[in-house]
C-alpha cells in the first residue's frame, strides 16, 4: 500500500522556490517573475519607451487642436456644407481684419491687404481668399477690412493652418495698420498654445515640489526616485503612442496634457503604495525567516498589488463613460489619459517589482540624516484611527458639516463655453476679435450662417432680419456649385458669449422652416454646451454604478462598496461648490490673477467629475482593500479600520500632498481655463483626502461594524473571491 508523502516533502514541488510557504497568486507570481528575470523586463521597456518616446517629440504638432464639438448638431452640419458648397465659407474660416488709421482704400492699406491675401492664399489648406466687401466687410468708418480666407481642410488642419499665418500675417503690420488673423480656428490655435505653455510651465514648477514631498514621505532618495521612473516611463510611452494613433483619427492636444498630469499622479500614487508595503515586508520577512527580496515581492504584489490593480481600473471605467459625449475633444482627451494609466499600470505590475526585487535592501539607500527606520505601520495614523474609533460621531459630524457647507454653493453653478476673455490680451484672435466689435458691433464676431432651399431664401432672410435679437440680416447668396442650398449671414445684437444668444438661436430654430440650418462659430459653442448639458447626468450615474460594482467585485461587500462610492460624490460638490465662488462669483481672483466670467466652463463638470471621481476612488480602494485585508486575518471590525489607517493613512496622505502641489501649481500661471482644472482637482484632492478618507470613511466603516464587511449569501455565489492577505 502506497503511502502519502509527507507535507514537508511535497511543499517544494507545490511552492516555488523563494517565496515562502505561501503560494503566490496570480499578481505575486507576475511580480515573481518580473524579479527573476530582471534584465528581460529591463530590456523590454527599454525597448518600449525608446521606440515609442522616440515620436513623443512630435507630440505638440501632431496632435489636433480642434474637435470642440457636438456631433450630429445643426451647426456641425452647417459647417460640413458650407465647405462642401460655398468655397469653405465656413465657422473654420479664418479672418484677417486690418485696422488702419486712414480709409483702407489708402494706397498703404490696400498694399497691405494685397500682402495679407496673397500670403494666405499661398497655404494650400486655404481654398480661396474673398477680398473686403463695401457694405459687408468694411466698416462703416471705413476704416477696418476683413478678409476671408476659406477653408479647403478639416477643422484640424485649419488650427494648424491658423497656427503657421497668425505670426507672418501679424508681421505685416506697420506704423498706423494693423494686421491680426481670428475666427474659430485662431481661437482654438491661441487658446490651446495658451494652454499648453500654462500646463509646460506647471509641469515645471510641480516637479522639485513633488520630489521634495517624495523624500519626506520615503526618508530615502533611491525610494523617492521609484516614482519619478514609473512616471517617464508611462509618460514617454503613452506620448509616442498617441503621436501614432493621431495617425488613424485626430487627437485632441490637450490629450496629452491631461495625460501628463495623470501619469504624474497616478505613477507616484502607485509606486507610493508598493514601494512602502515591499518595505514593510521585507522587514517582516527578514525577522521571521531571513532577507530574500523575492517573497517580498511576492506579498507586496499579493496585497498592495491588488489594491493598484483594482484602482487602475476603477480610473479606466471612470474615464471611459466621458466616452458617452459625442465630441471628439472629449473622447480623444478621455482616451489620453486611458492610455498615460494603461502604460502607467503595466509598469507599476511588471517594471517596479523587478526594481524592488532587484534593489532588495538598498531601496533604502541614501537615507536622509534625520530619516528614522521606517516601522511597519504608522504611530501617528495608528493614534488617530483609535481616536477615530472611540469618537466617531463627534469627527464624523464635523467632516460632514464642513464638505455639505462647502458643497452646497453647487446649486447656484451656471456653465457655459470658454469666452474670448480666457485668452491673452496680446492673442491674435482677441485682437482680432476686438477690432471687428468695435468696428461692426458687439454681435459680428458670432454671425450667425443660416442654410435653407435656394427657392425659399428671399423668405427666410426676410423673417432672419426681423427675429428679435438679429441687428442685421445680409441678402441670401446661392452657392456658386449650383447647389440647392443658399446661405444667409446675420449678426446678432449680443457678444457671441451672452445667454442671450442662445435664446436667439432657439428662437431661430423653432420659427423657421424645418429644412432650414442654423450654425456659425458661436453656435456651435452653444450646440456643444447643450450637449455637454445633457449627457452630465447620465456620465455621472454611469461613473458611479461602474465604480461601485469594481467595488463591490473586489470587496464583496455592498454596504460599504456604496458607503465608499457615495462618499466620493461629497468631496467632488464641495470641490465644485469651492469653484462656484471662485470662478462664477470671483471670490479671490484677484490673488489667482483672472477676471470672473460669471460662470465655470461647460466642460468642466463632465471631465472633472470624472477625473475627480477617479483620484478619489483610488484612495477608497487604498484604504478600503488595507482594511479588507485586516479583517480578513482578524474578523474584527476595529483592527480592520485602525489598521487600515496605520498602514494606509501615510501612503494616502503623502500621495494627496503630491497631487494638490501639482493640481494647484495650475492655479498660479496661464490662463483661466488651467486655474479652473488647478483650484477644482486640487480642492478635490484636498478635502477627500484630508475629510473623507482619513475622517469619513474610518468613521462610516466604525459605525457599521460586521456589517460593512458583510456579504449576502445570494452575492456570495456570483461575486468573485478576491482576497488581500497575504498569509
Amino acid at each position: 500500500m502506497n503511502r502519502p508523502a509527507p507535507a514537508a516533502a511535497r511543499t517544494p514541488a507545490a511552492d516555488p522556490p523563494d517565496t515562502g510557504g505561501t503560494r503566490p497568486g496570480p499578481l505575486g507570481r507576475l511580480g515573481v517573475w518580473s524579479t527573476r528575470n530582471f534584465k528581460a523586463v529591463l530590456i523590454g521597456w527599454l525597448i518600449v519607451v525608446i521606440g515609442l518616446g522616440a515620436f513623443a517629440p512630435k507630440v505638440t504638432t501632431a496632435l489636433s487642436g480642434a474637435g470642440w464639438q457636438a456631433d450630429g448638431s445643426q451647426s456641425v452640419q452647417v459647417r460640413e456644407l458650407a465647405e462642401q458648397h460655398f468655397a469653405g465659407n465656413a465657422s473654420s474660416a479664418i479672418q484677417i481684419v486690418v485696422t488702419a488709421d486712414r480709409p483702407v482704400t489708402d494706397p498703404a492699406v490696400r498694399q497691405v491687404i494685397t500682402e495679407a491675401a496673397d500670403l494666405a492664399a499661398a497655404d494650400p489648406r486655404v481654398s480661396t481668399v474673398v477680398q473686403p466687401q463695401p457694405g459687408a466687410t468694411i466698416s462703416p468708418d471705413g476704416r477696418t477690412a476683413v478678409l476671408l480666407a476659406g477653408a479647403a481642410a478639416s477643422p484640424d488642419d485649419m488650427v494648424r493652418a491658423a497656427d503657421d499665418l497668425k505670426e507672418p500675417l501679424n508681421a505685416l503690420s506697420t506704423d498706423g495698420i494693423g494686421v491680426h488673423a481670428t475666427g474659430a480656428s485662431v481661437l482654438w490655435s491661441d487658446f490651446n498654445k495658451a494652454n499648453h505653455d500654462a500646463m509646460m510651465k506647471s509641469e515645471f514648477m510641480s516637479w522639485p515640489v513633488t520630489l521634495a514631498i517624495l523624500v519626506l514621505a520615503f526618508g530615502s532618495l533611491v525610494a523617492a526616485g521609484l516614482p519619478l521612473l514609473l512616471t517617464m516611463a508611462g509618460l514617454a510611452a503613452s506620448a509616442g503612442s498617441l503621436v501614432l494613433i493621431s495617425h488613424l483619427f485626430p487627437v485632441s492636444v490637450w490629450a496629452m496634457n491631461f495625460a501628463m498630469m495623470f501619469a504624474l499622479a497616478l505613477g507616484i500614487d502607485y509606486a507610493l503604495f508598493l514601494v512602502v508595503r515591499f518595505r514593510s515586508a521585507r522587514r517582516t520577512d527578514r525577522a521571521d525567516r531571513g532577507s530574500n527580496p523575492v517573497r517580498a515581492v511576492a506579498e507586496t504584489m499579493d496585497t498592495a498589488g491588488k489594491a493598484v490593480l483594482l484602482s487602475g481600473a476603477t480610473v479606466l471605467v471612470s474615464l471611459s463613460a466621458v466616452m458617452l459625449v459625442p465630441s471628439p475633444a472629449f473622447r480623444s482627451m478621455a482616451g489620453g489619459i486611458m492610455l498615460a494609466v494603461l502604460f502607467v499600470l503595466a509598469a507599476t505590475l511588471t517594471l517596479l517589482p523587478a526594481v524592488l526585487g532587484k534593489l532588495g535592501h538598498r531601496v533604502d539607500a541614501l537615507s536622509l540624516p534625520w530619516a528614522k527606520s521606517h516601522t511597519t505601520a504608522s504611530p501617528r495614523f495608528a493614534a488617530w484611527g483609535e481616536r477615530l474609533w472611540k469618537h466617531p460621531l463627534r469627527y464624523g459630524a464635523l467632516a460632514l458639516a464642513a464638505l455639505i457647507a462647502l458643497a452646497a454653493p453647487v446649486i447656484g453653478l451656471r456653465t457655459a463655453m470658454p469666452s474670448i476673455a480666457v485668452l491673452p490680451e496680446d492673442a491674435s484672435a482677441r485682437a482680432g476679435y476686438t477690432a471687428v466689435q468695435q468696428a461692426f458691433g458687439p454681435g459680428a464676431p458670432g454671425t450667425l450662417q443660416i442654410l435653407t432651399p435656394t427657392d425659399r431664401a428671399a423668405d427666410v432672410a426676410a423673417q432672419v432680419a426681423t427675429t428679435p435679437g438679429i441687428a442685421a440680416a445680409m441678402p441670401a447668396q446661392a452657392a456658386a456649385d449650383g447647389s440647392a442650398w443658399s446661405m444667409i449671414q446675420a449678426v446678432p445684437t449680443v457678444d457671441p458669449s451672452s445667454p442671450d444668444l442662445s435664446r436667439t438661436v432657439h428662437t431661430l430654430r423653432a420659427e423657421l422652416p424645418a429644412d432650414t440650418l442654423v450654425g456659425g462659430a458661436a453656435v456651435e459653442n452653444l450646440d456643444l454646451q447643450h450637449l455637454l448639458t445633457q449627457k452630465t447626468p447620465l456620465v455621472i450615474g454611469v461613473v458611479m454604478v461602474l465604480g461601485f460594482l469594481l467595488l463591490l467585485a473586489a470587496l464583496r461587500a455592498p454596504l460599504i462598496a456604496a458607503l465608499g462610492t457615495a462618499a466620493s460624490l461629497l468631496s467632488t460638490g464641495a470641490a465644485f461648490g469651492v469653484a462656484r465662488l471662485v470662478f462664477q462669483d470671483g471670490h479671490g481672483a484677484g490673488l489667482l490673477g483672472f477676471t470672473p466670467q460669471g460662470f465655470l466652463d461647460g466642460w468642466a463638470p463632465v471631465f472633472f467629475f470624472a477625473m475627480i471621481f477617479a483620484i478619489a476612488m483610488d484612495y477608497t480602494v487604498f484604504l478600503l482593500a488595507s482594511a479588507k485585508e485586516h479583517y480578513e486575518r482578524t474578523g474584527d471590525p476595529r483592527a480592520a479600520m485602525t489598521g487600515a489607517l496605520a498602514h494606509s493613512g501615510r501612503v494616502v496622505f503623502a500621495a494627496a500632498g503630491v497631487m494638490v502641489a501639482v493640481f494647484f501649481t495650475f492655479a498660479l500661471s496661464g490662463p483661466l481655463p488651467p486655474k479652473e482644472m488647478g483650484i477644482v482637482l486640487g480642492t478635490a484632492v484636498l478635502l477627500d483626502a484630508a475629510l473623507v478618507r482619513l475622517v469619513l470613511l474610518p468613521v462610516l466603516l466604525r459605525l457599521t461594524g460586521r456589517a460593512a464587511w458583510h456579504t449576502p449569501r445570494l452575492l456570495d455565489r456570483v461575486l468573485p473571491r478576491i482576497s488581500f492577505s497575504h498569509d
